[in-house]
């Protein structure tokens, strides 16, 4: 399906600044984004990459919207969750255990539904 001239431009309007992180499978888009108002709000988005049992792989996506006034309140719960985890845990990180992976975790509990909030 191809874009419009408009949609493009818009798309771009709305594409403010853009960092990203790489973390092993895992890689986090921070992306300002313009609304309809002219205002500008962050999306963070994780995206993880999958290895099919083929071979052949795919990414599962997660984004938050996060809207100006919810920024301090945000940063503060987010820095007092990382105090903490630093604080009982230290910063070292414990390489040697490897977390289930989401796919096997899928086959043995169906409980929840995979969400794309793609379009919201």
């Amino acid at each position: 399906m191809n874009q419009s001239m408009e949609d493009k431009e818009r798309n771009e309007q709305e594409e403010i600044h853009s960092k990203v992180m790489r973390a092993g499978r895992r890689t986090y888009f921070f992306d300002v984004r313009s609304t309809k108002a002219d205002d500008f709000y962050l999306t963070i988005t994780e995206s993880k990459k999958f290895t099919n049992e083929d071979g052949s792989s795919h990414y599962k996506k997660h984004k938050i919207y996060l809207y100006k006034e919810d920024f301090h309140e945000f940063s503060d719960h987010l820095k007092d969750a990382i105090d903490f985890i630093f604080k009982e845990r230290g910063e070292d990180v414990i390489s040697d255990y490897e977390a289930p992976s989401p796919v096997s975790e899928e086959k043995e509990d169906n409980k929840f539904t995979d969400i794309d909030f793609e379009d919201i």
